[in-house]
């Protein structure tokens, strides 16, 4: 069980940077751009690490409150969520 929910994070984590990296370019091309409820939410599902790298990597929504707070306030609630169960 413990080895599924590992595999799952380091996923998520890898389609969230990459995702930031494919929103960043599209925005950079004038192309249809993700949305911010989605990118937010593959955070919130367990990205949070990915996101953040991803927005300091490809200095994207590094200007955004929601991103630049939001993102740092959903990997602190997700460590103390997984704090409390280990």
């Amino acid at each position: 069980m413990m080895e599924a929910v590992v595999y799952f994070l380091v996923s998520i984590n890898i389609l969230a940077f990459i995702v930031y990296g494919i929103d960043k370019w599209r925005a950079a091309h004038d192309r249809w751009r993700i949305p911010e409820a989605t990118l937010l939410g593959i955070a919130v599902i367990g990205g949070s690490i990915g996101a953040l790298i991803g927005m300091k990597v490809w200095h994207h929504k590094t200007k955004h409150k929601k991103f630049v707070l939001g993102l740092p306030a959903i990997l602190l609630i997700q460590l103390i969520i997984l704090s409390s169960i280990l």
